[in-house]
């Protein structure tokens, strides 16, 4: 490999290392401007969106301004789906929380058929968003056909689940992740394997 070589790769590595640091910085600001509760959800549509588009092929799309146009397009859309699995979120935790206060009396079916559930509801989570900037369709059947995919593609949901983990984890380890990549990685690493599932690559 000449030098002629090993500086093209260092400048695709830079200029990639550049949009995946902006797109973050994006993602924490729009969900501070919406005020964290209702900025999250839009915010986390609109950096999929953007993905989106560099894995569709789009490798040039102004980062910036398709950002704030899916932020704006899906606000309303993402905060409803948003905010639909919070509330399913919290009431999972409140009976969490009512499971291990009465751990010894329950018999050993309740505890399964909770995780199970959850397990369910963790699925519809990592495959909502994605359908948000993918297609469009009622919140319900938005929610449902996450929940398909989610149960059909239930290898491909383990991985992406296991794999936001580990983003997570190393993130939380190094905190300057989380201002530079952390977000922008989990995007890229969620939408290229839920996006080869709507291909049919998968």
């Amino acid at each position: 490999m000449n030098n002629r070589n090993i500086t093209t790769i260092l400048d695709k590595a830079f200029v990639w290392i550049t949009k995946l640091a902006f797109l973050n910085f994006l993602w924490i600001v729009f969900t501070l401007i919406g005020l964290g509760a209702f900025g999250i959800f839009p915010a986390t549509s609109a950096i999929l969106g953007v993905v989106r588009k560099w894995l569709m092929g789009n490798q040039t799309v102004p980062i910036r301004a398709t950002f704030i146009k899916i932020y704006k397009e899906e606000f309303k859309y993402a905060n409803t789906i948003g905010w639909i699995l919070t509330i399913l979120g919290f009431i999972l935790f409140l009976n969490y929380r009512n499971l291990q206060t009465a751990q010894g009396e329950l018999l050993f079916v309740i505890p399964f058929v909770f995780y199970l559930i959850l397990f369910l509801y963790l699925t519809i989570v990592i495959w909502a968003f994605p359908l948000v900037v993918h297609n469009y369709a009622s919140i319900i059947h938005q929610l449902k056909n996450a929940l398909i995919i989610g149960i059909s593609k239930i290898h491909i949901t383990i991985t992406i689940m296991l794999l936001l983990f580990s983003i997570m984890y190393f993130s939380l380890e190094f905190p300057v992740l989380l201002l530079f990549f952390s977000f922008s990685l989990l995007a890229l690493v969620w939408m290229w394997l839920t996006l080869r599932v709507f291909k049919g690559v998968f």
